[in-house]
C-alpha cells in the first residue's frame, strides 16, 4: 500500500494533528534519515541513535497537538532529538577529550592555549575523505555542549536563534559555544594540515567568504 502525499507541511501537519496514522509514517520516511544522522553526531554511538531516533518519533507524534507551527515541523523534530541526546549523554557522561596545557573557562570548557592561524580550500576539502575523517573525529572529540553547538550549526544549518531554541540557551551562549568549538577544532587540525600543505592558502581578504573554521564569526 503506497503511503498518502501531501502537498504542504501544513498539510502534513493537519494529518497528524487529526490522528492519522499515515502521516506518521510519512512523517517517519521523511525525516528518519536527519535525525538519525543528528543524534549520530551528537552521541557517536549507533544504537544510541537507533533509540533517540525512535524516542524522538513516538514523542512527537504522541505530541503532536502541542506543535504550534511557531517554527517548522523539521526544527520541531529536532530540537525533540537533541533533547533526547542530550539527556543520554547527561546519563552516560563520557570523559572528553582535552588538548595539551588547555585554558580552563568559568565554565569548564577546554580551550588551546595556542591557536596557529592557517585557512584552507573548502572545496578541496570535500573532496578529500581524509580530511572530512580528520574533522569527523575532531568534532566528536569536542566537549557535549560545545559539538551540540557546531552540529546544528555548522554541519545541519540551523540558524542560531533555531539553534538556541533547540538547546534551550540563549542566542548570545550559543555564540560564545560555537566560537569555542571553532578554536578547538582549528588547533586539533592545525598539525594536519601543517603536513598537508596542498590544504593551505593565503589568508584571504575580508570580501571573500572563508570556512568556518577558518576565520570564526559570528
Amino acid at each position: 500500500m503506497d503511503m498518502p502525499t501531501y502537498e504542504t507541511e501544513e498539510a502534513l501537519v493537519d494529518a497528524l494533528q487529526q490522528g492519522d496514522r499515515a502521516a506518521c509514517a510519512v512523517l517517519v520516511e521523511q525525516y528518519s534519515k536527519q535525525i538519525y544522522n543528528v543524534a549520530l553526531r551528537l552521541l557517536k554511538e549507533h544504537h544510541d541513535a537507533e533509540e533517540v531516533l525512535q524516542e524522538t518519533f513516538i514523542t512527537a507524534c504522541q505530541k503532536i497537538k502541542t506543535f504550534r507551527r511557531e517554527a517548522k515541523l523539521g526544527t520541531w523534530l529536532y530540537r525533540i532529538a537533541t533533547n533526547a541526546s542530550l539527556m543520554i549523554l547527561r546519563k552516560n557522561k563520557e570523559t572528553t577529550y582535552s588538548l595539551d596545557e588547555p585554558l580552563t573557562t568559568e565554565d569548564g570548557d577546554k580551550l588551546p592555549r595556542q591557536l596557529v592561524d592557517w585557512t584552507f580550500d573548502p572545496r578541496e576539502l570535500l573532496l578529500n575523505q581524509e580530511v572530512r575523517e580528520m574533522l569527523r573525529q575532531s568534532v566528536d572529540q569536542l566537549p557535549d555542549k560545545l559539538r551540540a553547538v557546531f552540529v546544528l550549526r555548522e554541519l545541519e544549518g540551523f540558524s542560531t536563534k533555531e539553534t538556541a531554541t533547540m538547546l534551550e540557551i540563549s542566542e548570545t551562549a550559543t555564540k560564545v559555544r560555537l566560537h569555542r568549538a571553532r578554536l578547538q577544532l582549528r588547533e586539533d587540525l592545525t598539525g594536519y594540515f601543517q603536513q598537508h600543505k596542498e590544504f593551505l592558502l593565503p589568508k584571504q581578504h575580508d570580501d571573500k567568504p572563508s570556512h568556518p573554521l577558518a576565520n570564526p564569526k559570528d
